[in-house]
């Protein structure tokens, strides 16, 4: 009998939701901390999203409000959102923008970089990650 071959995946992540108990709360603290601007769905009247920018072929995401499926928490998945080019930067707007520091720029390694944990406006606990 032949080895079962394995698949891999070009991406291990294909899509992430972060709850939001107030979506233009949250939308103005990941635009303000990552200098973005996110872009708003319109789905239904009770489902809201906002989707952080994302490349042409790379990992997208939203931020969603509906308050019978979506709970912000500090419990579950763990979230690694981008703060290319300098996670430092990122940082120092966090707490001046509502929301706190749980872990503080912390090496990885020298191959993956830097990460923290934060906590955003919303109460869910989000991880960032950056090269430098």
């Amino acid at each position: 009998m032949a080895p079962k071959t394995m698949r891999k995946m070009k991406n291990a992540v294909s899509w992430f939701e972060i709850p939001a108990k107030k979506l233009s709360r949250a939308k103005r603290f990941y635009e303000s901390i990552l200098d973005i601007k996110m872009e708003d769905m319109e789905i239904d009247d009770d489902l809201k999203m906002t989707m952080f920018p994302v490349e042409e072929g790379g990992v997208g995401g939203a931020i969603c409000e509906q308050k019978k499926f979506y709970k912000p928490s500090h419990e579950g998945s763990l979230v690694y959102i981008s703060a290319n080019p300098d996670l430092q930067k990122v940082l120092d707007k966090v707490e001046r923008n509502r929301g706190k520091i749980i872990q503080k720029k912390t090496i990885i390694t020298d191959e993956y970089g830097y990460m923290a944990i934060i906590e955003d406006t919303e109460g869910n606990r989000v991880a960032l990650h950056s090269e430098h």
